[in-house]
């Protein structure tokens, strides 16, 4: 048995029984279809159409614009509001020049000023100011009379146009779908109610507001698809800084582990040998150099045990020492031979450091004659350590990049690993151009004397 309610076909679903159980069935297609449709014109062209949306200034990082003098690129982001004005000026100019003499002032002002405005209105009330033009147009053809033709005289047809152009770059493609039919649908009700025999301009509206449209369209999709790209890239930066950031300090862990593990070592094993180097140790001494054992093993198991998560699978702890800053020449000895004029200068009385500090600093220099080989090819370095009394000064020059060799393109990922060691050891870091075109790297790690309070 089917049962149908009043609504059957105005509702989303109908109902059928059989059998004592009810079941929904959804409506037939055709009746989705023109729901959908008649519920995407209601959104694109009747909810909020005279809401206040001013346009915004245009983005002058474009490459055309980028090459004009200075002064102009200033003002080009208020371009399009120009163009606009422009157009309602053209507007009024032709319906002063080609308007209703007969009438006088209100002749020229009904076919020059009314288009005109809704024009001007496109700047605030993109989708209102298109129901505007029409309302202008279907009065403007009730009342007045064009040689030119019927329904648009010349300055409603400009003046159409280019408010569906600013409408279209303004909104989306389907906004532009329905400008486009309801102008043609405006045009025909109006020759047909309307003409009195006069040349009927519908066709050329067609032609040039479908191209129109087309190119508005093409140009919105564009821009549309170019925002899209440069916040994916924006995003894409961001997590690969984020990324390098969390491989740096993976780097930094694993490297002070091995650093502090072996500190840790020596303590324990000194504590264990210490009373066996002292006749007949009191049993005080005993106690303490034992349980000063006990927390360095302690410690040492808790160090790996926390810092090994850092380490990946096929990690292996390095078998010879890590570096520091006197085996720096080593370094400038291999950038040498891969094609890098260096100089080293050392200022200062030179000093052991912490090992930590040792390690960063040679990592540094690593990394900033790493990037003067890849972003600065043709150019000679210049590496200065500076052991001043609260601490370790580092500077990597270099000067602009001469031949033909173009640069290696870079992410920045250096610059972020340096960085990170520099915070780890409360340091400073600049980094930036100089004005021999070169770009310089300066480095303070403060440094501790001994007995100083960390605190």
């Amino acid at each position: 048995m089917w049962r149908a309610g009043p609504a059957a076909y105005g509702s989303d679903v109908t109902e059928t029984t059989t059998g004592g159980t009810r079941t929904q069935t959804p409506p037939p297609t055709e009746i989705r279809i023109a729901t959908s449709v008649l519920g995407s014109f209601r959104k694109d062209m009747c909810t909020d159409v005279f809401a206040f949306r001013p346009l915004p200034p245009m983005a002058t990082d474009g490459p055309v614009v980028r090459r004009l003098p200075r002064l102009i690129r200033a003002q080009m982001e208020w371009a399009p509001h120009a163009a606009v004005v422009l157009a309602a000026f053209l507007v009024v100019c032709q319906g002063y020049l080609y308007g209703q003499h007969g009438l006088g002032p209100v002749g020229w002002a009904l076919t020059g000023l009314l288009p005109a405005g809704a024009v001007l209105t496109s700047l605030v009330r993109p989708v209102g100011a298109w129901w505007v033009s029409v309302v202008v147009t279907t009065v403007l053809a009730a009342l007045t009379v064009d040689s030119w033709g019927f329904p648009w005289s010349i300055s409603t047809f400009t003046a159409h146009l280019a408010v569906m152009v600013v409408v279209a770059a303004r909104t989306n493609q389907r906004v532009a779908g329905w400008m486009w039919v309801l102008t043609l649908l405006l045009g025909v009700l109006l020759e047909v109610f309307g003409s009195s025999g006069e040349v009927v301009n519908t066709p050329a509206m067609a032609f040039f507001s479908g191209v129109a449209m087309a190119v508005a369209t093409v140009v919105h999709i564009r821009n549309q698809a170019a925002q899209e790209v440069t916040a994916q890239q924006v995003v894409t930066a961001v997590e690969r800084d984020k990324r390098t950031l969390l491989e740096e300090r993976t780097t930094i862990a694993r490297e002070l582990h091995d650093v502090v593990a072996h500190h840790m070592s020596v303590v324990a094993i000194q504590a264990e040998a210490a009373p066996y180097r002292v006749e007949n140790p009191p049993p005080e001494l005993e106690a303490a150099f034992a349980t000063i054992r006990e927390n360095a093993v302690a410690a040492l198991t808790e160090l790996r045990r926390v810092l090994g998560v850092v380490r990946s699978a096929d990690y292996e702890a390095p078998e010879a020492p890590q570096p520091t800053l006197a085996t720096l020449d080593g370094l400038l000895a291999n950038v040498r031979e891969a094609g890098l004029p260096v100089d080293k200068t050392v200022t200062g009385a030179v000093r052991e450091l912490p090992q930590g500090v040792e390690l960063s600093a040679y990592r540094i220099v690593q990394e900033a004659l790493s990037n003067v080989l890849r972003h600065a090819p043709g150019a000679a370095a210049a590496v200065e350590v500076s052991y001043v009394l609260g601490g370790l000064g580092l500077r990597v020059h270099n000067e602009a990049p001469t031949g033909d060799v173009r640069p290696s393109p870079g992410a920045g990922h250096g610059i972020t690993g340096m960085r990170e060691r520099v915070a780890m050891l409360e340091g400073e870091m600049t980094t930036g151009p100089t004005a021999d075109g070169g770009y310089e790297v300066a480095v303070f790690i403060p440094v501790r004397r001994s007995g100083e309070d960390p605190a």
